[in-house]
């Protein structure tokens, strides 16, 4: 029996990406695209976008919306795909995790909201190492490079290794911040997450790129992962969709459908 998929945000960059990956599946059946820009136009043989996404859902009965939008919408789409008892695949960025478990709160019918900041699998494999690493090597910092279109800063995919980073290292060293930064010149040290500092770039040309920097006596590690086009966010996308029926509440983070 196929999996009945609703995008959200269909007609995106990455969200036009998952309409043509979901409808070339065979245990998939993409049933409804919905983005306001686009509505109207047909992305498929079967399906067209739509402008509303709760009359969407409510005719075409979806077992999972995939919401690719953006950070003033997706809180909203996610509320009303939950009342209805729709599970949700979401890798817009932008929300926190006290916002997200409240959503996920007011499901209904055991819908799962799964959420993952970054759904390539070798970003997740880059957060896993950078956690192991902090263990060792607690100094650390995170550049996020990203293209000029993207609506939110720092990425959620830097805030989550921040986190991931911080929780695992034993000690939190003292490292200069704010205070050595130059008159008019603030911001040179970028945001300080959980005691991990983050810069964040933006610049035409990138898609989504990441890497962590740790220092030790005597060495520095760097690890890093490019996504140089978008379909690398496809594979992830398409995991998760098969999961997410067999969960319930909130779930953040790809690591958890991959096997230990």
């Amino acid at each position: 029996m196929s999996t009945r998929v609703l995008v959200s945000g269909a007609g995106g960059r990455v969200g036009s990406e998952i309409v043509r990956a979901i409808d070339a599946q065979d245990d998939m059946e993409l049933v409804a695209a919905v983005d306001p820009a686009l509505a109207g136009q047909r992305l498929t043989d079967e399906v067209a976008c739509v402008a509303d996404l709760a009359d969407a859902i409510d005719r075409t009965r979806p077992d999972v919306m995939v919401d690719f939008t953006h950070p003033n919408v997706v809180e909203a789409n996610l509320r009303t795909a939950l009342l209805r008892g729709v599970d949700c695949v979401v890798g817009t960025t932008g929300l926190s995790e006290s916002t997200l478990a409240d959503i996920a709160s007011q499901a209904i019918d055991g819908a799962c909201l799964f959420f993952a900041p970054n759904f390539a699998i070798g970003a997740v494999l880059m957060m896993s190492f950078a956690e192991r690493a902090a263990k060792y090597m607690p100094y650390a910092e995170v550049i996020e490079l990203h293209h000029d279109g993207k609506a939110d800063a720092p990425s959620g995919t830097a805030l989550r290794t921040a986190k991931m980073i911080a929780d695992a290292r034993l000690s939190r060293p003292d490292t200069p911040g704010v205070e050595t930064e130059l008159e008019g010149m603030r911001g040179a040290r970028g945001a300080e997450v959980d005691g991990v500092r983050i810069h964040s770039v933006r610049l035409p040309g990138l898609v989504a790129h990441q890497e962590v920097v740790f220092g030790g006596q005597g060495q520095t590690l760097t690890i890093r992962h490019d996504s140089i086009d978008r379909t690398s966010f496809v594979p992830g996308v398409l995991l998760a969709i098969r999961a997410v029926g067999s969960r319930t509440g909130l779930v953040i983070g790809l690591e958890n459908l991959l096997e230990p």
